[in-house]
């Protein structure tokens, strides 16, 4: 838009991009980040530590002190790991600085509600996270804008013969729900099987330690991976499974449908509107219900045991994936959301 400067202070939780701890909220703030410089836009990033989403009073103060460095009227994009949890200090900052909040997985508390309240914007990942704000705390849906993330162009995953090779991504922790994989898994033992877990293991240590412990020798945990490690690991796959518990988009799923790579995973939240379906060729995977270990092993059979299911998700999610968009397309979404703020 001619004329208009396009400037952005982005405030995100220090360690954005710590390969230790690679999560789709990192990745997602990255992305566009570099996609808004590409295209034009100032980016000054501000690194805010604190033990988000539960600062204590020094976050909350430090937070304070990079506001109070912000001239007037500047367009400040907050992550919502931060937003949610300091409305103190960023109702105090709405009425001088123009304030955006990108909601990754809203928290449903008044804290949260009092800095949308105050926002001029909100963006969310996906149309979900969307409905849920406006129905929980009774924002304006026209303040909010969907932006949900891209995916990177890469090529189909060759696939075995049998479907045997299962993919996990995410987090080791309780709402990505790997003790049902685990459990579901268990229940197979008849089947022709092998499953790679990827995620950090220290989020949730006692978590992971006991999902590890009731593991098969079958399950290989392979910790956080990056980059071509990450892309390996997807080039080798057969099915990606995402047993969720709680789930406001799940990149992960465009990650596999990228590569023709099928998806098992349960029925939360923005999951449905990530899996989609292939043009005119039906879903491009399964939806199960949650916390169901029952209902993941039922559809795990299914695909290990019937080739013809096999070649239906395969066909489907070749065609999902000519239907994906790119993360151009997500740094667009954003930008006129603060060109919209800032005016």
């Amino acid at each position: 838009m001619a004329g208009v400067t396009r400037a952005v202070v982005a405030l995100v939780p220090a360690g954005l991009d710590d390969p230790a701890r690679p999560s789709g909220g990192n990745t997602y703030d990255r992305r566009v980040l570099d996609g808004l410089t590409r295209t034009g836009w100032q980016v000054d990033e501000r690194p805010v530590p604190g033990g988000w989403p539960e600062p204590d009073e020094p976050d909350l103060a430090g937070l304070d002190r990079v506001l109070a460095d912000l001239p007037d009227r500047a367009v400040v994009l907050v992550d919502g790991l931060i937003a949610s949890a300091a409305a103190p200090v960023l109702v105090a900052a709405a009425g001088r600085v123009r304030l955006v909040v990108l909601v990754h997985m809203p928290l449903g508390t008044d804290q949260e509600r009092l800095v949308l309240e105050r926002s001029r914007r909100v963006i969310t990942t996906s149309r979900w996270t969307r409905e849920w704000l406006v129905a929980r705390h009774g924002l304006d849906p026209e303040r909010i804008q969907v932006a949900s993330p891209g995916v990177d162009p890469a090529p189909p995953a060759a696939g075995s013969a049998g479907g045997r090779r299962l993919l996990a991504v995410g987090v080791i922790a309780p709402h990505k729900g790997q003790d049902l994989l685990v459990d579901a898994l268990a229940t197979l033992p008849d089947l022709d099987w092998s499953c790679t877990v990827v995620g950090a293991l220290d989020v949730a240590p006692d978590f992971a330690a006991r999902v590890r412990a009731a593991g098969s020798p079958r399950i290989r945990f392979r910790g956080p991976l990056t980059g071509p490690d990450l892309a390996a690991a997807y080039a080798h796959a057969d099915l990606l499974v995402l047993p969720s518990r709680a789930e406001t988009y799940g990149m992960v799923i465009g990650d596999a449908l990228a590569r023709a790579i099928p998806v098992l995973a349960t029925r939360v939240g923005g999951v449905p509107e990530a899996l989609g379906a292939g043009d005119g060729s039906g879903r491009p995977g399964m939806l199960v219900a949650a916390d169901d270990p029952a209902a993941l092993a039922a559809a795990l059979r299914d695909w290990l045991g019937d080739p013809a299911r096999r070649q239906e998700w395969r066909r489907a999610a070749a065609a999902r994936r000519s239907t994906l968009t790119g993360w151009p397309v997500t740094a667009e979404r954003v930008s006129r959301t603060l060109l919209a703020a800032g005016r």
